[in-house]
């Protein structure tokens, strides 16, 4: 821990790339919350995942603030652990789960089932049996086959309340394997072409669910808050649709998730209080427009809860200068970040715990693994006498890097440590080799 005056980083980055607790500590360093990160790199480790406790509760405060009246229910699959379980309880978000295993772990942890919401496009029956047997408060209905298997799960004399999720035929998001709105994909029953409309007939005439509203989730890493408006204004008309056609009013309004964070300096990010307004105020009108209550609104933020809270630590293994170019290898990769593999995504590197007065070149820094495409970072600036053993940060990582993590090459996944107020604690362990070994049961 530091105790000396130091420069907050957020006066030579742009703040929201890293956490707001991140500082510049002496000799090269960078300080979160109070830790070293160089110093947690020796304690624990690379490759290794720091998480900001601090940071992590104030954006999940920042969401409520945002949209006061609504339900925030934060996305496990961005990251979850039985830490972050416990995080969302004590900061009145719910949970949504995508698996009979997120399921578990929250249930060991007394989360409250009624403040879960069961996603997936393709439920298994053990995903289904697990939250009947939990008592989650909804489940998404994300294709007409599950009506009939659901309902036919569901034990007596109570019911299940579920939701519809529909395409509204949006295009948004990063890239366009994270869109999920539009029409033609995996995700949800489209509204052009009447698959929703026949979903809600078929759960009104089951006795054993209860129809509460609609769902419905445009993307990941929506940088404008325009998309989302208009989703409200398509998904209100269906609303006013099922109204006027069955005679009933549902009452909730899922929104989904997708919110932006900035990976490179200068990213667009808007605040969770940009996103509010614009939502609310679509809503409002767009409820007046058709005559109808205010439904309850729920929102589904969780890569901009836990991703600026994150930092990837790596350790350089080699640096090789070949055909004008330079790569500086560490000793993680696409095991533990598949998501440069998967979608480009992109982000911004810095080395700690090493003072230097080498100028800046560009530099690509790649992982261990054998395929070409294992590349963390492209033309990022690093110091000319970068060298093995030096250490790099990587910001905006607490998201969808760990809970994406492989056994590629048989690594090992890498420890989460989170860090508040001056004290760091291991939140999961590092896979090792007997982890591995013992699911080998072949003879």
């Amino acid at each position: 821990m530091t105790t000396e005056p130091q420069l907050r980083i957020s006066e030579l980055d742009i703040p929201t790339v890293w956490p707001a607790s991140a500082v510049v500590a002496p000799g090269g360093d960078i300080a979160v919350a109070g830790v070293s990160l160089a110093e947690l790199a020796e304690r624990y480790g690379t490759p290794a995942y720091v998480l900001d406790e601090g940071e992590v509760r104030a954006r999940a405060r920042a969401w409520r603030q945002a949209l006061p009246g609504a339900e925030v229910v934060y996305a496990a699959k961005a990251f979850l652990c039985r830490a972050v379980v416990d995080w969302m309880e004590e900061e009145g978000l719910g949970l949504d789960v995508c698996s009979a295993g997120e399921l578990e772990l929250a249930a060991t942890r007394g989360f409250p089932p009624e403040r879960i919401v069961l996603h997936g496009n393709a439920k298994s029956p053990q995903d289904l049996r697990t939250a009947l047997r939990l008592g989650v408060g909804r489940i998404v209905i994300d294709s007409g086959c599950e009506i009939a298997r659901l309902a036919a799960q569901v034990p007596g004399p109570g019911s299940q309340r579920v939701l519809v999720r529909v395409l509204p035929g949006i295009e948004a998001g990063a890239h366009r394997k994270i869109r999920t709105g539009a029409e033609g994909q995996k995700f949800g029953l489209s509204l052009a072409d009447g698959d929703a409309e026949e979903a809600v007939a078929r759960i009104l005439g089951q006795p054993r669910l209860e129809l509460a509203g609609l769902h419905c989730h445009l993307g990941s890493q929506i940088a404008e808050a325009e998309p989302y408006a208009e989703a409200v204004r398509r998904v209100v008309a269906f609303l006013a649709r099922i109204r006027d056609r069955y005679g009933v009013t549902l009452p909730e309004l899922d929104l989904g998730g997708g919110f932006a964070v900035a990976y490179l300096p200068g990213d667009p990010a808007p605040a969770p209080a940009v996103y509010g307004r614009l939502i609310t105020g679509a809503l409002a009108r767009a409820c007046a427009e058709h005559a109808l209550p205010v439904p309850r609104l729920t929102v589904e933020p969780g890569r901009s809860v836990v991703a600026p809270a994150g930092i990837a630590l790596y350790r350089v293994l080699s640096v090789k200068r070949t055909g004008g170019r330079v790569f500086v290898a560490v000793d993680g990769g696409m095991s533990d970040n598949p998501r440069p593999a998967l979608y480009g995504a992109r982000y911004t590197v810095r080395r700690v715990g090493r003072a230097s007065t080498a100028p800046m070149r560009a530099a690509t820094v790649v992982g261990r693994h054998c395929e070409a495409g294992d590349v963390l970072a492209e033309s990022v600036e690093l110091p000319e006498d970068i060298r093995p053993g030096d250490i790099l940060a990587v910001p905006a990582a607490g998201a969808y890097q760990v809970s994406m993590a492989s056994g590629y090459n048989m690594t090992g996944r890498p420890p989460v440590v989170a860090v508040s107020g001056g004290r760091s604690r291991l939140l999961v362990r590092r896979e090792n080799f007997e982890d591995l070994r013992g699911r080998d049961v072949g003879l």
